[in-house]
Order: structure tokens, then sequence, then C-alpha cells
């Protein structure tokens, strides 16, 4: 059961990044590409100073478990790589036309659309490749099949891309919570449900433990989510590495929007305790898990 032992969160955060930043380099530097512009707008969009918060889920959930962290380092790239693409064609011109990523030029500003469209892509396909052609002794053939599924569903139209599809949408328009929720358990949610579930898939958890994670990830989804529409209003853009009040100069529908600031704030707490709850199965080896939880409600940017 749960212990109340001092954990360092910075230093895991630390640890955790240079890690998948090592092996995401290893991974870039074997690509062969025939057009260096478009190598370097993979790197430019993959190491833009992102929190890595994804793979760092990926390595927390391996460990609770029990598994060697650095066996899961290929699924975290993997996640990195989906993620960084995502956010890459979310910046375009044709979804959310966004000038700036964490304090930096969008891909799409420092190279051009077309570049940026094919980085993406380009970040896509090489997730899946590193999947299968990783050579880690932990990652046999069935685990990587069902990574290959998780991450497939998690970024297609059951998942990220269906929930992009819903908030070009919504734009302008009234949503209740409950369709509010929707849109990020798939936007967001889906791939840090992903996240878990492959380090989960390390750890070869018993049902009722993969399960647990599953509701632990479940919450963290919606709550991550509820912080970014706070910070959009609370924060600003020096801070956020965006442009701060975005959402509500394209009149997208957020938590606070919808439920108020105070009450938006309360839910991102009832989310995390959810979070905690969820993770009452398991010793200290999930302390990053719920240190995480607790990281994600009280971040800044």
């Amino acid at each position: 059961m749960q212990n109340s032992k001092p954990f360092d969160l910075p230093l895991y955060l630390q640890q955790c990044q240079e890690k998948v930043d090592s092996r995401l380099e290893h991974w870039l530097n074997q690509q062969a590409s025939v057009s260096h512009q478009l190598a370097e707008a993979m790197r430019y969009a993959t190491f833009n100073g992102g929190k890595r918060v994804r793979p760092i889920l990926v390595f927390a959930a391996a460990e609770a478990l029990g598994a060697d962290p650095d066996q899961a380092v290929d699924a975290a790239c993997a996640l990195e790589m989906v993620h960084a693409y995502s956010l890459v064609h979310d910046d375009l011109p044709a979804m959310d036309d966004d000038d700036l990523r964490r304090g930096k030029p969008t891909c799409h500003i420092a190279f051009d659309e077309a570049t940026a469209i094919l980085a993406g892509d380009s970040l896509q396909c090489l997730a899946f490749e590193v999947l299968a052609e990783s050579d880690l002794p932990a990652m046999t053939g069935a685990i990587k099949l069902s990574m290959i599924r998780t991450l497939a569903k998690a970024s297609g139209t059951l998942g990220m891309a269906g929930g992009q599809a819903l908030d070009l949408a919504a734009e302008g328009k009234q949503l209740t919570l409950e369709e509010l929720e929707t849109m990020h358990r798939h936007k967001t949610g889906c791939l840090i449900r992903a996240s878990v579930a492959m380090g989960g898939a390390i750890g070869q958890g018993s049902p009722a433990q993969l399960q647990a994670l599953d509701l632990y990830a479940d919450a963290i989804g919606l709550a991550f989510q509820v912080q970014d529409d706070i910070l959009d209003i609370i924060s600003d853009t020096e801070t956020l590495g965006k442009q701060q009040g975005a959402d509500i100069a394209m009149d997208k529908a957020t938590y606070p929007n919808i439920l108020g600031l105070d009450e938006a704030l309360k839910l991102a707490q009832e989310l995390n305790s959810k979070a905690q709850h969820a993770l009452t199965p398991f010793d200290d080896t999930a302390l990053p898990l719920r240190a995480l939880a607790n990281y994600i409600v009280s971040r800044s940017h």
C-alpha cells in the first residue's frame, strides 16, 4: 500500500528526459533522409523543449509493475514522435494556425507549410518503425504487435485524430460538458492512456493492474486538458510558450468557459484524486505515477 517517503520529481523528470532524448537522437540519426530540410524539420519538431510527459508516463508505468524502465525507452520514443507530429499538424494554418510552440516559431513558420506536413508524416511513420525495429529484450514480437495496435488506435479516428476533428467542428459552438469531455478524451486523453498502456505492456501487468493503470491514465488525461484550459486564462504568453488567450480568441469551448474558473480548478483536483485512488493497489513503485498526477494539475505551462 502507499507510503509517504520523499520523491524527487524534478530529478526523475530530468533523468527520464535525458534518457528519451538520447534514444531519440539515436533513431533520428539513423534516418538517411533524401532531404536535408525534411530531416532538420523532423529534428526541430522533436527537440523543441517538450516536457516529455508521455514518454515519462511510459517509464513510470513500467516501473510501477516492477519492470526495468530502460526496456521501455523505444516505446517512449514512439509516443513522443507521434505527439511531436500531432503538434506540428495541430499548429498548421488549416488547424489552429499557431505561430508559437514552446516559445519558438512553430514548424511551418520555421520552415514552410509543406515541409511541416511532411515532417509530421515522417515522424508518425518513424514511430511505428521504432516499435517494429526495437532490439530491446523486453520488446518481444507479441509486445511489439500489441504496442503498434495500441498506438495506432490511440492516434487515429477513434483517438487523437478523431478528437482533433471534433475540436475543429466545435469552434464557435456551445458544447455541453459531456461533449467537451468526449472531445478531449480522444484528442488528448487517448495518447496519454496509450503511454501508460505501453508501459504496462513492458511490465506485463495482470488484467487487474492494467485496468487500474488505465483508470489512472483516463483521469490524468482529462486533468491535463483541464489544466491547459485554465492556464490559457491565468498564465501569460512567455510562461506558456504559446499565445495566451488563444482558445478565447478562437471561440473554443473550454472547461472554464463551461464551468467557470473556480469549478474548473476544482475539477482538476477531483480528477487528480481519482487518479491517486486508482493507484491504491500499487506500492512505492508507483510513486512516480503519483507525483506525475500532482504535477499535471499544478504545472504552470
